[in-house]
């Protein structure tokens, strides 16, 4: 499973969209629309979207109710 995959799940769960998402990480959706379809994330990237919506990340989202993307 891709980042990009992993990432739609866990809007998918938190109930937002990814336009929503690019403006709270402070981005363009426009951008986060091309990073999606690239699956082409950095690290940093990964910690800011998992901060952002209040899971950890460590290779993998991790919810407050046990789920793992």
């Amino acid at each position: 499973m891709g980042m990009t995959e992993k990432i739609k799940i866990l809007l998918v769960k938190k109930s937002i969209s990814a336009a929503t998402l690019a403006k709270m990480i402070g981005t363009p959706p426009s951008n986060l629309y091309r990073k999606l379809a690239r699956d082409n994330f950095s690290e940093k990237e990964l910690v800011q979207i998992a901060e952002t919506l209040g899971c950890k990340y460590e290779g993998f989202f991790f919810l407050d109710n046990g789920d793992r993307v």
